[in-house]
Parts: structure tokens; sequence; C-alpha cells
């Protein structure tokens, strides 16, 4: 079958083995997916076809190397599409170059500096009055003297996450919890020995388990207009160095206040394209408190998919098919995960939405993004399997059940 358009997705991870999997569900059609090295979600798959570019993250070869894909579909219609914050930030840099070969649904470089520069950030969610945590800087002059506006336990991360991906150090992690000084000066000594110089991001911890998280996706049309929005409550998030903060599984929920506040956001902005908002909710005051929107979307929105909203449908019967759109705020329940029911049913602490999650998993309403029947195959079968049941070591292994990392 002879395909409309061609998805060319950046990286390897679960979220484009989601978004290629959307895709196929959507069209029948098999994206190309492009990556610095082949990832165990993306492996021995008939539904992509990959292949790998060694640096790709890299300025100096990321448009030359798209350039040259797009010579080889001369009579296609390409859809560029980032799986990751480093691919979705080039994309954005190089918009004009790109658009010479791609359609690239994501907003320019200065809409991205207002959003992802942390100062910025939070002066526009003053002004669209967004709750968020308690926050302050420090730098890799001031981390001696640095004593946090806030009371411990508080947490660190990296403002600039490329730089911060790039750096090595022993004991790193995506994000930081520090219990009390002699553990900040300790974590900070160590981010600031490494090549990572930039500022880092303190913030109180706003008490609560996984399952005061939200995160929202959304799509908007090139019209400027919202066209679809999915809210999930997260029960459990992934607790290895690597994983924090990355959510293990998630129940759809609806929220149409939240939705409306963040409609009137993105539409007001300008923004484009998809858009991945993270926040937690916070018992004391009964706010939602913003943590911080991704250009693209995110890691784990095949949930929305799997809910019945085909989040890739949207973009493509946009952006390549032209089809007319209506707002569709997502409010079918769900349950997406991509651990063991065995992990989920042992470590996740909201008792109400574990009953909740059981309830789902004997209607058929549940969805593991890696598992996908139409594509599966004896090594394919075997190498998630075992990635799946690796999550059992993880969990025991960095699992604390006070919802802080040790």
């Amino acid at each position: 079958m002879e395909q409309p358009f061609l998805p060319i997705l950046l990286g390897s991870d679960m979220n484009a083995y989601g978004m290629a999997r959307a895709f196929y569900e959507a069209y029948g059609l098999k994206p190309l997916i492009l990556g610095r090295s082949h990832l165990t979600a993306t492996q021995d798959s008939r539904i992509l076809h990959f292949q790998a570019i060694a640096n790709l993250n890299q300025q100096e070869v990321f448009v030359p190397a798209l350039e040259k894909i797009a010579k080889q579909y001369p009579d296609k219609k390409l859809l560029l599409l980032a799986c990751g914050d480093d691919y979705a930030k080039l994309i954005i840099k190089n918009k004009q170059e790109l658009e010479k070969y791609f359609t690239v649904p994501y907003i320019d470089e200065s809409l991205m500096d207002q959003i992802l520069l942390k100062e910025n950030f939070y002066k526009m969610c003053e002004k669209y009055n967004f709750k968020y945590p308690g926050t302050t800087t420090v730098t890799a002059e001031n981390h001696h003297e640095f004593t946090p506006p806030f009371e411990y336990p508080i947490i660190l991360k990296a403002s600039n996450s490329v730089a911060y991906w790039a750096c090595s150090f022993p004991g790193k992690k995506k994000v930081f919890v520090a219990h009390d000084e002699a553990e900040k000066t300790a974590i900070l000594k160590a981010i600031y020995s490494s090549s990572y110089q930039d500022t880092m991001i303190v913030q109180e911890f706003i008490p609560g388990d996984d399952s005061y998280m939200r995160v929202l996706n959304a799509y908007v049309g090139k019209d400027g207009k919202v066209k679809l929005m999915c809210l999930g409550n997260p029960i459990l998030e992934e607790h290895s160095p690597d994983g924090i903060g990355s959510y293990a599984a998630i129940i759809t929920t609806y929220d149409e206040k939240l939705m409306d506040k963040v409609r009137h956001f993105l539409e007001d902005i300008g923004y484009t394209g998809f858009a991945n908002f993270d926040m937690k909710y916070d018992a004391r005051d009964g706010e939602y408190k913003l943590f911080e929107i991704n250009l693209r979307n995110g890691r784990s929105s095949y949930f929305v998919t799997a809910a019945g909203y085909n989040l890739m449908k949207y973009v493509a019967d946009d952006r390549m098919l032209n089809i007319k759109q209506e707002l569709t705020y997502a409010n079918n329940k769900h349950l997406w995960m991509i651990i063991p029911k065995g992990v989920l049913f042992k470590y996740a602490s909201n008792e109400k939405m574990k009953i909740e999650a059981k309830s789902l998993i004997r209607q058929g309403k549940w969805t593991n993004s890696l598992f996908y029947k139409e594509d599966m195959n004896l090594k394919r079968w075997v190498k998630i399997t075992l990635n799946n049941l690796n999550y059992y070591r993880k969990y025991k292994k960095y699992f604390n059940k006070k919802g802080l990392e040790e």
C-alpha cells in the first residue's frame, strides 16, 4: 500500500514506539525512526523502519543528516516529530532550514525561550495564574554559601537538561531530593565537580506519593486552536536514578476547569503542536502546582491513544491530510502501564486507584504500549518480556515508601 505521507520520528525509546504504534493503528503506515542507538523498545519491530545516525543530537550533524534523509524521499510528504527534549529543541532551533523539506509542527525559537528558560516560565505562570512549587536557583559560583528559602526536603534538578544529560559523576540522578543541609551540600558538590556548570533549579518538595501527580497532553492545531486534551493521573512513577519522574502507570482522568485554563493559556501565547504538562496536586492548599511544560508529547503519551484518542492521528489529520478537527476533552477511563501488574500492585500506595486499576484490567481497558499483538515475534517478545521483568529488580532496589528517593 502506498503511504500518503511518511512520519519521521527522532529517538528510539518507548515514546518512539508508542508514536509508531499510533501511526500504524491509524493509517497502517510504518514511520522511519532515526536515533543514535537502537533501544529495546523499537527493536525487532515490523511496524517501523529504523536507521542509526551517530551524534544526531549534535547541531553540526543534525541538519545535514536530516537533509540527506529528506532527499531519499523526493516525492513524499514528510512529517518530522521529536520523541525527546533534545530533538525537540534542535527541530525548533533549525525550523526554518528544516521546513524546506519537512512539515514541522513546532513553535518558533522565541516562544521556546519564554517557555523553557525557567525564570521566564515562572513569569508566564504568574500571568496566567498557574501555581508552581516554591522555586529558586543556585549556580556554580554561589553553591558553597547557598541556603534554600524553604523547608527541607528540597528537590534539585538541572536548568539546562541537554548539558546535564551530557555530564557524568558518581551517583548522578535525573532529580535529587535533599532531606537536610548536609545532603544538599554533598549533591551540589558532586554536580559542580562535573562538566555541568549551568544553573540548578531548587524547589520545595510537595507532599504526596506518585498518585498526586497529573500529566496533561495537548495538541494545538495549525490554526492555533486546541484540538485535543487528555489528562492522566499517574499511579506509579519509575524510581531508578535515570527514570525518576517518568510515569510507569497512568489512569486517564478528567478535570474540565483545569483543561479550560490550560487551553486558554496555549491559545493565548500562540502555541502550536504537542504540549505536555507535569504538575502535582498540593493537598495543603487544594491547588495543582505546575512543574514544567515540554514542547512535545510526553514519554508516556501513548496513554492518550490507548484511551481511544489517537494522538498521532491529530497531528497527521491536521498537518498532512487537512482534515478539520473540533475540540475534544478526553473522557474515557483507561489504564496504561509499562510495568508488570505485580509491580504496580506491590508498589503503588493509593488504595483507591489500585481498586480502579484492577477493575479496568478486568474490563479489558488496559494497555502496555510495548506489547502490541500485531507486532509480535519471538525475538521481540523475549526482549520486551525480559525488559518488563527487570522492573521487579529495579523497584526492589530503588523504591522507598516515603515517596522520596534514597
